[in-house]
């Protein structure tokens, strides 16, 4: 008989899961305790922008013309225990309030909700980034509180997505991890990526300590290797170095790589912050906190990459105030193909020069309404040249293909002087300058 699947949490990497599993060919349900996202799921529409995401969905929602019907929604847990064979638990893990650990909340929440329905066998498998020793104790949590006991089984199975590419990277992912405990387990998680694993994709088991770790040790090196790169734009730009230059030259070595290496005001999002801090915290709890304190380096350095893209704005303008002055911010999300806004640093730079006094106009493909609500004193505009109309200076802060692609010349028509700062080392420096802009970007030669 063919698996069910259930997700829980139906956020960003719940409803893309929900829809790839349906893609995949199970029966899917759906649960989220918030009735606006159901109301919204079930209509096939996304609460957030996913390249693909929604077409998808539409693809597979019941009810919905054409498709398939293999997914559905509800708020019920005892519907979806009876439903379900295995149980994917996708809900949040955010940042606790004035702390640097890790809310649990929302996950212990989804166990105790789940549990008790549980009557017969299940494989309950998680999937939100939690600080290690988590499964342990919800393993625990679902042998006391299932009426099936040691039936009820934990894996855990950490996600890797990457906004703007979740669809594709969870129908055809670069690894699955499972942190399994039996051989039960184990058979169910390879049923349920069967097809992924007929494609060639490396199944990785482990423990559930391992697992666990997998995803805060992946963001922190790759967080390591932004503010690497970061860090290096500083040197250069104290001796006269070119970083982008730098970069491309370490990036051909091959144990270096050229991903990731692309100088610019840093990293934010939902995930890379959080996690790294996360794992900060759980070290400290476990001991271990020495084995991590580099991790405090990488996050300041991050952190400072916002208030010297501010200082440099400031130099090119003149050096004093921003008062009188309109600043154009080319970009709001904290990166391109997604409406995610969550610490991002193009919406923190405008913020703070919005905060010393000037004239701040955002525009962004996607993440306008997002940043709206976050911001709502900055200045908006429906489009590119709109928002660099009589601007004293462009800061290109998101890398949109939309913005590499802007015409220099037709952008220098409106604005009131043609300053650009590449917050992303991602605009043509000589094309900008040959339309008669002066171009200025971290760690690079002014001319």
């Amino acid at each position: 008989m063919a698996l069910k699947i259930t997700v829980i949490g139906t956020g960003y990497l719940g409803a893309t899961h929900a829809a790839a599993m349906a893609e995949l060919g199970f029966e899917v349900l759906g649960l989220d305790v918030v009735p606006e996202k159901i109301e919204m799921l079930q209509r096939g529409e996304v609460p957030m922008y996913e390249p693909g995401l929604e077409e998808l969905l539409r693809k597979h929602v019941a009810g919905i013309e054409g498709s398939s019907g293999r997914l559905r929604f509800t708020m019920d847990f005892a519907e979806v225990a009876e439903f379900g064979d295995v149980h994917f638990v996708c809900v949040n893990t955010p940042q606790k309030h004035g702390e640097y650990a890790c809310d649990m909340s929302y996950v212990d929440a989804a166990f105790a909700s789940l549990a008790p329905h549980l009557t017969g066998p299940a494989l309950v498998v998680g999937k939100s980034t939690v600080p290690v020793g988590s499964a342990d104790r919800l393993a625990r949590t679902l042998t006391e509180l299932a009426p099936a006991g040691e039936d009820v089984e934990l894996a855990w199975n950490p996600e890797f997505l990457r906004e703007g590419f979740a669809v594709q990277d969870t129908l055809h992912p670069d690894r699955i991890v499972a942190g399994i405990r039996s051989e039960r387990a184990e058979k169910l998680l390879r049923e349920v990526y069967a097809t992924p694993l007929s494609e060639g994709t490396p199944f990785v088991v482990t423990d559930f300590p391992t697992a666990e770790l997998v995803k805060t040790a992946a963001n922190s090196f790759l967080a390591t290797k932004i503010s690497f790169i970061n860090a290096m734009a500083e040197v250069c730009e104290a001796g006269g170095g070119d970083v982008v230059k730098l970069a491309e030259a370490i990036g051909h070595d091959d144990r270096i790589g050229k991903k990731f290496l692309r100088a610019g005001i840093g990293f934010g999002g939902g995930c890379l912050p959080k996690d790294i801090r996360a794992f900060m915290a759980r070290a400290g709890e476990l001991g271990a906190d020495q084995a991590l304190t580099f991790l405090r380096e990488i996050d300041s350095i991050n952190m400072r990459r916002r208030g010297q893209m501010v200082e440099m704005t400031r130099e090119a303008l003149g050096g004093s105030s921003f008062l009188g002055k309109r600043i154009a911010v080319l970009g709001a999300t904290f990166k391109p193909d997604s409406d995610d806004v969550r610490d991002s640093p193009a919406l923190n730079v405008a913020g703070q020069i919005h905060l010393q006094g000037g004239q701040v106009t955002v525009y962004d493909p996607k993440g306008m309404d997002n940043a709206r609500r976050l911001f709502p004193t900055l200045g908006y505009a429906d489009t590119a040249v709109d928002a660099v109309r009589g601007a004293h200076a462009v800061l290109h802060l998101t890398e949109w293909r939309e913005f590499r692609e802007l015409d220099p010349a037709a952008l220098g028509e409106v604005a009131t002087d043609r300053v650009v700062l590449d917050g992303r080392n991602a605009l043509d420096p000589a094309v900008w300058r040959a339309a008669g802009w002066t171009y200025r970007a971290m760690g690079r030669p002014t001319a």
